[in-house]
């Protein structure tokens, strides 16, 4: 067990806490929620987990969520019998089979729909479920671990979330602070990833960061946490490997580049009229964003915010609509 529980670096207090929180709560059999920015290392907590509990010697199953459609994520959990749908040319086991005896992390549990969700929320009632295309009714034992970077009961409140499930899966929520909050771990961590780097680079040790470029890490607010505190290191160690003197220049962000293609505008136009606007149009697809935009939030307003029902009067799906609002980054 030991040789697969994944090392997890901090020190900081609130940090710790998180990492005494996942032990304890590794003990006992029940579903949980591990919550955090992305970034922050929802699946070192969901694998600890795993790895600390009775069913470190069973399988550890990871779904993403966010990357399948509803019907692939449905055939993905659950599997499907040979004719289900079109491809379905032989009986294929789901995920929650093939983590039997086990752990199945969800992750990006908030991007499945509320089908998949009640299919879930019933598997952790009841432990049985029917693959998809199927009648038999199969029984398992599997400890089922969500984990999202958004405010579920927020979510769960406008109905975009199954409230019914966020209270199972809720007996405790793992809340991962984000890298911003515990700037004395930002420099051992910078320094821990760089040596991790030096044998791709044939380097021998690690010359260190300059005052500057220290300043630089710490004074950073880091929106992509520890994930991106890693690639900004390897990145930057990369180029300073060379020299062989202590990092000075900090990397952070890789598109910076006086050649960069310039971004499109997004800002809102004025109440949608079903027309293109007058004069002149510009950009194409700045005009249709600013038409979607209006649109979107025309719906929003007369639906006061519901985006259910915002979704029905565009003739939309809620997951079509949800994505719409994702792309032009409305709240």
């Amino acid at each position: 067990m030991l040789d697969v529980l994944p090392s997890i670096l901090g020190e900081d207090p609130h940090f710790l806490d998180a990492v005494e929180r996942c032990s304890r709560l590794a003990t006992i059999n029940r579903p949980c929620l591990v919550v955090g920015e992305r970034g922050t290392g929802k699946e070192l907590f969901s694998a600890r987990l795993h790895y600390l509990s009775d069913r470190w010697n069973g399988p550890l199953i990871k779904v993403n969520c966010a990357a399948l459609s509803e019907t692939l994520l449905e055939s993905e959990l659950f599997g499907h019998e040979t004719g289900a749908f079109t491809g379905a040319q032989r009986r294929r086991a789901g995920r929650f089979e093939l983590a039997d005896s086990g752990t199945l992390v969800l992750d990006e549990i908030a991007n499945a729909s509320a089908a998949v969700q009640e299919k879930v929320l019933r598997v952790i009632e009841y432990g049985e479920f029917e693959r998809v295309g199927g009648t038999e009714t199969l029984k398992i034992d599997v400890r089922v671990v969500g984990s999202a970077n958004q405010d579920l009961p927020a979510l769960a409140k406008t109905g975009a979330f199954r409230a019914d499930l966020l209270d199972r899966l809720a007996f405790d929520v793992i809340t991962i602070p984000p890298l911003r909050a515990r700037p004395g771990d930002i420099l051992p961590m910078a320094e821990s990833f760089a040596r991790d780097m030096l044998r791709d680079l044939e380097m021998t040790s690690f010359p260190g960061f300059s005052p500057r470029a220290a300043q630089h890490l710490q004074h950073y607010d880091w929106p992509g946490n520890v994930r991106e505190l890693r690639n900004v290191v390897e990145r930057s160690l990369f180029y300073a490997a060379a020299d062989n003197r202590p990092i000075a220049d900090i990397r952070i962000d890789p598109f910076d580049s006086p050649w960069r293609p310039a971004s499109i505008s997004s800002e809102p136009a004025g109440p949608a009229t079903g027309s293109a606007p007058s004069g002149a149009i510009g950009n194409f697809a700045e005009a249709v964003a600013r038409f979607e935009i209006a649109l979107l939030e025309k719906a929003l307003a007369a639906s006061r915010h519901v985006q259910k029902d915002a979704a029905s009067r565009l003739e939309l799906s809620y997951h079509q609509f949800r994505r719409l609002l994702a792309k032009h980054r409305i709240p």
